[in-house]
């Protein structure tokens, strides 16, 4: 489960380059846009919509991320430091929390009006019946891994059956709890018939301490960027487990729903400026990891490590990888509910209406049409012939960085309804 060399992490710049070039024609002239492909001029939100937001005490609006949550940030983190919210008419103020659990209480007070989560937090809203409204798809397959220190006797997630014989005690494992790392952990031990209290017991962790693997831990279970930082760049970690067979990550962008039922234009500036930003960083990927170290959270943070997220997370897939499908999510978030309602997490079941209801894809779909992009029938890290059925698993490989050899060419035949231009050339369909 190592991460490509470095040497392949230098070549991704490239790659991208001469996917795109393929089928490169002349310079734009139908169309007006900027240098990383937005048509000009911007759309911008109605005078209404701003006094709205006014009178609701929501100005400038707030946006709250994660920067230890890789992909999430960039896009975040661009879209601060370009301004491309104020460039459609919205003043916008930033907030970063280190975890899910943590964005969901600014969330739900009201005093954030956009935020990101993963499976856990997202459903944890639902369930609380707050008014929430997911856009837009956040780092696909964000790897999560069960992480050992270098020297631990274990080399995989079975070694832990009948605790650690050192201690005749359960194996301690930090993780965040309330996360997606924990719905990740619990599917894998189920999986491998582990049991917590006999095999295993948990201690809550954040991310930063996990990445310091601390005394009196057997074992972390943290996301990317903490996975790689502990892997790649510091070297005092190793995986013994992924979560790709057991769940397909699921990470969102989600507003307060009264901003669409009230002012729809300000949820599609939103939507726009998350599109928009991703553009921006496969066009600039270099700029975009100044971008990151600009974050206070980040700024400690190796520069060849935030390169190597952004390639990973940003820049591998199709941008088009942003679009939210609701049936395909639905069907895979349905075993993250039964789990929670099961073990008492959630008090009510969530039905397929309910999360349709959540779901709102049209804001980007729109932003795709602006674009000229097609709508990907399916998530774009789903290859052609799979042989999985979504909802069921262990499922056969998928696409990841870790299976692809190479960033995903854009755009390709079908990719396109319309002539769209990047960085000075057009693309047809």
């Amino acid at each position: 489960m190592a991460l490509p060399s470095m040497v392949r992490l230098k070549h991704l710049g490239a790659a991208l380059a001469v996917a795109a070039g393929a089928l490169a024609l002349t310079p734009a002239q139908a169309q007006s846009s900027n240098a990383w492909g937005w048509p000009q001029p911007y759309d911008k939100v109605s005078d209404k919509s701003v006094a709205w937001l006014k009178e609701k005490g929501w100005w400038p609006l707030t946006v709250a991320y994660q920067p230890p949550w890789s992909g999430q940030n960039a896009i975040f983190a661009v879209m601060n430091q370009q301004k491309f919210l104020q460039a459609r008419g919205l003043e916008a103020s930033v907030q970063t929390f280190p975890s899910g659990p943590a964005l969901n209480e600014v969330f739900i007070s009201g005093r954030a009006q956009v935020g990101n989560g993963g499976n856990f937090p997202l459903n944890t809203l639902i369930d609380r019946q707050v008014p929430v409204r997911a856009i837009a798809i956040m780092s696909p397959n964000l790897r999560h891994q069960v992480i050992v220190p270098n020297d631990s006797p274990l080399k995989n997630i079975t070694d832990m059956r009948g605790g650690n014989p050192a201690t005749k005690e359960p194996w301690v494992i930090g993780i965040a709890t309330g996360s997606s790392a924990e719905f990740y952990l619990q599917l894998s031990l189920a999986a491998n018939k582990l049991a917590i209290g006999k095999d295993v017991t948990f201690r809550n962790m954040p991310p930063p301490e996990q990445a310091l693997l601390p005394k009196g831990i057997d074992a972390v279970v943290p996301w990317d960027f903490t996975n790689s930082l502990i892997i790649n760049e510091r070297k005092t970690g190793r995986p013994i487990d992924v979560h790709y067979p057991y769940v397909m990550y699921l990470g969102v962008t989600y507003v307060r729903q009264e901003l669409v039922d009230n002012v729809p234009d300000v949820v599609q500036a939103i939507a726009d400026s998350i599109v928009e930003s991703q553009l921006w960083i496969r066009a600039n990927p270099d700029k975009a990891v100044d971008a990151l170290l600009e974050d206070p959270n980040l700024r400690l943070q190796p520069r060849s490590l935030l390169a190597q997220q952004i390639a990973e997370y940003n820049n591998h897939f199709k941008p088009t990888y942003l679009y939210p499908h609701t049936n395909f999510w639905f069907r895979e978030n349905q075993r993250t509910v039964n789990w929670l309602f099961e073990n008492k997490r959630m008090r009510t079941p969530l039905t397929e209406q309910e999360f349709a209801t959540v779901f709102r894809p049209e804001f980007v779909g729109k932003s795709f049409e602006k674009l000229g992009w097609a709508v990907p029938k399916e998530p774009v890290f789903i290859p052609r012939g799979w042989t999985g059925k979504v909802g069921e698993p262990p499922y056969p490989e998928y696409l990841t960085f870790l299976s692809m050899k190479e960033p995903q060419a854009f755009p390709e035949p079908g990719d396109l309804v319309r002539p769209w231009t990047f960085k000075g050339q057009t693309f047809r369909p």
